[in-house]
């Protein structure tokens, strides 16, 4: 079995990992980095050579797994592209908001390459997208055959309890076999229960190390931490300050709307309106309509018809009023240039009243990155358009993760008694760490950092 890194750099960036199994070729994810611009963003697709590729397996539709897509089918225009069923009722539209954010930068910020890919692209290549249900093993090689008559590799697609749609990837061949995780959660989310991995066994482990460098204190309780998030809220609200919630339009905001219509129910918080996006309002309706497929907690909660939400036009940024207390809840999580979360974030630092709280990861290079560092009254560099400012509105972050603890993942090598594990998904004192313990505790296992573009024979 040969693996190659795709990513173009070694964090958390775009995800993209070519399998060679048995003389067949598989692509796991095709994302773009968050943190680079135009082709730099891409996964090193170059590196795969000239010969084909028969599938491409998406874990999820988040944009770092996701959003090159169309680039990797010019790439390898005869491959099929298998997902879960929930990821495909997902997928076109966040390909195609990708193009209108790509085209949106492009006269905004001057990047020409922009947009990478087109509305018509993405509409040509939908239906080549093929839904598979979770647990049920697949022939990933043309032309598909019966189950009893597999002669190929395998894939299956396994709950990976990280957003809706999101699955970890078992890969069999007739002698070896690969897990890839994908982004997991091994604890249960508000809605989204954990991840069912419970049976996976497998010869290679792709981890996931995101949370690599967090060390949860012994008393840690997600339950605490909800607790500390709703006092939080009631008392900014009391002193008629608002408060942002800044959070990714796809998992973080259905997850933080769900927490809040049970904050509600429980009479820890007043009804009042939720100012959300557009594009999460689009994400919060597929929830509620496909509440029914998912692994989920409050299966009949609907956050349409729970909460009061208010979809804010872009124009209204810049005029709604911030007095008496407003609650926003809005992209992107880690506020990056010309989205609701970094204007709003601008509007809202100068006054003490306020509160901006985080409750998922951050980039430390991206301007929630900055925001989280910044130190009240004390100027910091937010972003490159707005310069040098000075905060002081109140900042906390609450650990309400939608990713794996490390002892848990930790655990999971354990369990999955691999002979190869590769790390990726973490900043570099993430995977070291995770190098570090898995070399401590399962001393048989070898355990591989590829650098990009690098291929490894397992």
């Amino acid at each position: 079995m040969n693996i190659t890194n795709l990513n173009p750099d070694f964090d958390i960036g775009a995800t993209s990992w070519l399998v060679e199994l048995e003389g067949h070729r598989l692509l796991l994810d095709a994302g773009t980095h968050p943190k680079r611009e135009g082709r730099a963003a891409l996964p090193l697709y170059g590196q795969a050579g000239d010969q084909k590729v028969d599938a491409i397996a998406i874990t999820h539709c988040h944009h770092d797994h996701v959003g090159s897509l169309p680039i990797a089918l010019r790439h390898f225009p005869r491959a099929e592209v298998l997902m879960t069923e929930l990821s495909y009722f997902l997928v076109e539209r966040v390909l195609h908001n990708s193009v209108n954010v790509m085209t949106r930068q492009r006269d905004e910020l001057g990047i020409r390459e922009y947009p990478l890919y087109t509305h018509d692209e993405v509409d040509e290549i939908a239906p080549v997208f093929q839904g598979c249900r979770y647990n049920r093993e697949v022939d990933w090689v043309v032309p598909r055959r019966p189950r009893a008559a597999f002669l190929s590799p395998t894939l299956e697609f396994l709950d990976a309890g990280h957003v809706l749609g999101s699955a970890g990837v078992m890969v069999r061949g007739r002698q070896e076999s690969l897990f890839f995780t994908g982004d997991v959660s091994f604890h249960d989310q508000t809605l989204l229960r954990r991840a069912c991995f419970e049976d996976v066994k497998a010869d290679v482990l792709i981890l996931e190390t995101t949370r690599g460098n967090r060390n949860l204190p012994a008393d840690f309780s997600r339950e605490a931490e909800v607790d500390r998030l709703a006092e939080s809220i009631r008392r900014v609200l009391a002193r008629k300050g608002s408060v942002l919630i800044p959070s990714f339009a796809l998992g973080r905001t259905q997850e933080i709307l769900a927490l809040l219509a049970v904050l509600v129910g429980q009479g820890k918080l007043k009804p009042q309106p939720i100012f959300i996006g557009g594009l999460a309002r689009v994400f919060t309706e597929i929830y509620d309509l496909e509440a029914h497929r998912t692994h989920r907690q409050y299966p009949n909660l609907e956050l349409h018809k729970a909460l009061n939400l208010v979809v804010l036009d872009p124009g209204q940024i810049e005029k709604i009023s911030l007095q008496g207390g407003r609650l926003f809840v809005v992209t992107a999580g880690m506020m990056n240039e010309n989205t609701a979360a970094h204007d709003l974030a601008l509007r809202l630092m100068s006054d003490e009243r306020h509160a901006i709280f985080f409750v998922g990861y951050t980039d430390p290079d991206t301007p929630g990155g900055h925001l989280k560092a910044s130190q009240p009254g004390q100027p910091f560099h937010f972003s490159a358009r707005a310069g040098e400012v000075v905060r002081q509105c109140e900042v906390q972050e609450f650990d309400l993760t939608a990713h794996a603890n490390r002892d848990d993942l930790l655990d999971f090598v354990g369990q999955v008694e691999p002979r190869v594990v590769l790390l990726s998904h973490g900043e570099a004192d993430s995977r070291n760490w995770f190098e570090t313990q898995i070399n401590t505790r399962y001393p048989a296992v070898r355990v591989i950092q590829p650098a990009p573009g690098q291929t490894v024979s397992v």
